[in-house]
């Protein structure tokens, strides 16, 4: 009874997923932060120096008291944090698919099961049959 658990369970289909969720989690950690640190400020300085996750449009200022707290937080569209969202995924989908593409070209197919040769057809073994029976 365990076999036949153990096969059903550990099928190349369920491998194959628990391999891809663990692998996305952590290759997405390590593309976040090349995103993050590496590309971001190159895109950056080509786009005059600024920063992508500064940007965004100020809908109310904040209100600052005398002493330097905050009494009401800004409210703003943060767009350039979302710009960086989308470079992270294109960044993240395109790594994800290079895996995925290099762990199919190296996975080795499954051999196939080779078909039981054929027997002799019923007309054939009476054929046989009748040329013993001449013989006798």
């Amino acid at each position: 009874m365990w076999k036949e658990f153990k096969d059903f369970i550990m099928t190349g289909n369920v491998i194959d997923l628990a391999v891809a969720v663990i692998l996305a989690g952590a290759v997405g950690l390590v593309v976040n932060g090349f995103v993050n640190d590496i590309m971001m400020p190159i895109v950056g300085y080509f786009a005059g120096g600024m920063d992508f996750a500064d940007m965004k449009v100020i809908l109310s200022e904040a209100i600052v008291a005398a002493d330097g707290t905050v009494e009401k937080p800004e409210s703003a569209i943060r767009y350039g944090a979302w710009i960086n969202s989308i470079i992270n995924l294109i960044i993240v989908g395109f790594v994800l698919f290079m895996i995925v593409k290099s762990y199919n070209k190296v996975r080795q197919p499954e051999p196939e099961v080779e078909a039981a040769p054929a027997g002799p057809t019923q007309e054939e073994l009476l054929a046989e049959i009748r040329d013993l029976l001449k013989k006798q």
